[in-house]
């Protein structure tokens, strides 16, 4: 007679009944991938492990990630942040896949006190709320890295806070030196880069507030002002967290630099209308108040006088990343990345968490089909990323520190940080993965819409493709393609979300407002993953750098009519020839190579080589000089402009040349000179790239 303990109530042995259930689950799967692929009439050719990702998606456990994440705030550098990465590592290692982690030490900025008055001159005075109400478990409203400070002056309305708002007060007579400016956030300018421009102009502090038809009244947002990316005090390098490294002093010019030197604190819209309805002065400009949700009397100053008391501390902490590894089986020295912050301002139910849960599930997806026999060609590393909102902490000190594995070895970035804030697909790459997106679209369900796919939706929604550049610095693509020139891609469903960066932004807004169903975030897991398989899995990775080619000869059709006929574009034009031709070479030789005809014994070097060239490319447009004073960002294509507004967004060095001549009083021939410098400068970038291509 056996033991009883060795069978369960199906009267079958431990052993044998274990591997029923994984028969069982496969069955499942499998079914459950036929029944998904007839519905979306998905092309024969997709690969079946391809098709079973995609069936295997759950809208119920990406909820249930969510949830968890959001129980709490989760601010970088503090104790429940690091439960958020534990979490994370956990549910990677309970997939059964290789897990690791990486720990730096980086300055963030934290704030003591702050406080907000306005006094009106019958000698009263009234306290203004700088926090949303019944936020106490939440940090305070603050800019992180702000200097501390106490300042009593009159307000001033600079509408958007550019130059040419400044420009617009002088006409009026106002001076706002010595004044706090009130200034609504816009697209041109970062919150850092307005407290710089403010700065110049001789103010004494800033208040900045987000005003839109959807905007939360009582909601602040939080941000930072600190200028550029990554630790400011190991520009360059990382410190590793248990071995420590090479820190410089806050006041090295390299670190003090990166800091604004007035203090600056977020607004709500309601506090924001409670100081402007307060404040005279000359009417405001026509066409600032055309995009205007307040009346607004005057521009000031004053005759109101607001008092504002902000102090904080910068101080050293530890930020962990944590990566989830899946193996090569053909190249393991070829990684795709796939990439999503964790810190959060306050829950961050959507910046990031919506990213988060949506990494977590694809890490599900994967792993039941690698159960199912899936290999990967190539690596696949997911990666989960501390301390973004600081400034692209995590990343760029990983980055920083892996620039030789990760410069030489990385196919691509694969970003997504707020993974659901509304309604719509949004996507952003380098011109080489354009094709890639669109076709991975049509395989993908629209959440919205049944029966159709994300590309029909999108599709009509923008009549026509629509894919922006990544040009902006804000979020964790920026050290993999403007420091390392990695092809990069960055996609999120809605946009402009009205609860951005305030302690609205919890799991309740996303199951009542983002996203109740949880079916833009399978969509955006969807398509995000099912990248991913096509980069690690294609022989010959799925680049077109012919339509790069023409895209950047649409950016010197732009740049044509900004420039005086004096200033030659033809460097442009040849170079970007050389990468159009070396493209379509490039193109042939994969077509061939992915032909089952090609039969030849050095096929699998051929196609290695040809995959370098594809994957090298990219980096060509970096120049190791950089931006003009913002040297960390390399790429001469796709980066940040400096503190203004500008048509161009696109040959960064080019863009800043041009606002230089036009803000300094020289000779036309010396100013057509210094254009034309970096139009050279960007010829040779784009020369590079043509021959990374063709391989010589």
């Amino acid at each position: 007679m056996k033991k009883v303990a060795e069978f369960d109530f199906w009267g079958l042995p431990l052993k044998q009944k274990g591997t029923l259930i994984f028969a069982l689950i496969c069955t499942l799967v499998t079914l459950c991938t036929i029944v998904n692929w007839i519905h979306l009439q998905l092309p024969r050719g997709t690969p079946f492990y391809h098709r079973s990702f995609l069936s295997t998606a759950s809208n119920v456990t990406i909820s249930a990630y969510l949830r968890t994440l959001t129980r709490q705030p989760h601010l970088a550098g503090t104790p429940p942040s690091l439960s958020t990465a534990n979490f994370v590592l956990s549910q990677f290692q309970s997939f059964g896949l290789e897990t690791s982690t990486a720990r730096f030490q980086a300055l963030l900025s934290y704030p003591l006190h702050s406080s907000l008055s306005l006094h009106f001159r019958n000698g009263t005075a009234v306290g203004l709320p700088l926090a949303e109400p019944g936020s106490s478990a939440v940090v305070p409203p603050y800019h992180a890295y702000s200097p501390s400070g106490s300042v009593t002056s009159t307000a001033v309305f600079a509408n958007y806070g550019r130059e040419e708002d400044y420009e617009a007060l002088i006409k009026l007579g106002v001076d706002v030196a010595g004044s706090v400016v009130v200034v609504r956030k816009g697209d041109d300018l970062s919150r850092g880069a307005v407290v710089r421009v403010a700065q110049r102009v001789g103010a004494a502090a800033v208040l900045i507030y987000a005003e839109d038809d959807r905007t939360v009244k009582s909601g602040v947002e939080r941000g930072t002002v600190i200028e550029g990316v990554g630790d400011p005090q190991s520009p360059g390098w990382a410190v590793d967290a248990d071995n420590g490294g090479e820190i410089l002093g806050l006041d090295d010019p390299e670190v003090s630099g990166r800091f604004p030197r007035i203090p600056s604190l977020p607004l709500s819209l309601e506090c924001a209308e409670k100081i402007l309805g307060e404040i005279g002065g000359p009417p405001l400009p026509a066409e600032w108040r055309e995009s205007l949700r307040s009346r607004i009397p005057g521009v000031g100053p004053g005759p109101a006088v607001l008092k504002l008391t902000y102090q904080g501390e910068k101080k050293i902490a530890t930020i962990q990343n944590v990566f989830a590894i899946i193996r090569g089986s053909k190249e393991p020295d070829r990684y795709v990345l796939l990439g999503n912050h964790r810190d959060a301002w306050a829950y961050g139910a959507v910046d990031p968490n919506s990213g988060t849960a949506a990494l977590l599930d694809i890490a599900r997806r994967y792993s039941l089909i690698m159960r199912m026999g899936w290999k990967p060609r190539r690596t696949i590393i997911l990666c989960s990323w501390d301390a973004e909102e600081f400034g692209m902490m995590g990343s760029t000190e990983w980055v920083e520190r892996n620039i030789v594995n990760v410069g030489s070895k990385s196919v691509a970035y694969l970003n997504v940080d707020c993974a659901v804030q509304g309604p719509g697909l949004f996507a952003r790459s380098t011109p080489q993965l354009d094709d890639l997106l669109v076709e991975i679209t049509k395989k993908v369900k629209d959440p919205d819409t049944t029966g159709a796919t994300v590309y029909k939706t999108w599709t009509e929604a923008n009549k026509g493709i629509n894919i922006e550049r990544l040009s902006g610095v804000d979020s964790d693509y920026s050290p993999f393609l403007q420091y390392a020139g990695i092809p990069s891609v960055d996609i999120y469903y809605g946009r402009d979300f009205p609860v951005y960066h305030t302690a609205y932004d919890t799991y309740d807004w996303m199951a009542k407002n983002g996203d109740p169903t949880f079916q833009r975030h399978v969509s955006a897991s969807g398509i995000w993953g099912l990248l991913a398989l096509h980069l690690a899995d294609d022989p010959i990775i799925p680049f077109n750098y012919v339509s790069y080619a023409i895209q950047l000869q649409g950016y010197v059709d732009v740049l044509s009519k900004l420039l005086s006929g004096s200033i030659s574009l033809h460097p442009l034009s040849s170079s970007i020839q050389a990468l159009h031709s070396a493209a379509k070479e490039v193109q042939a030789k994969a077509a061939e190579l992915r032909s089952p005809v090609s039969i030849e014994e050095d096929a699998v070097l051929m196609r290695r080589a040809v995959n370098d060239q594809l994957m090298l490319a990219e980096r060509g447009f970096l120049d190791a000089d950089g931006l003009q004073g913002r040297k960390w960002f390399k790429h001469l294509i796709y980066g940040p402009h400096g503190d203004y507004g500008s048509k161009l967004r696109f040959f960064p060095s080019i863009a800043d040349a041009m606002k230089l001549v036009e803000s300094r009083d020289i000779k036309e021939s010396e100013g057509n000179a210094v254009i034309q410098h970096e139009i050279w400068r960007v010829s040779r970038a784009i020369q590079r790239a043509a021959d990374a291509l063709r391989g010589i």
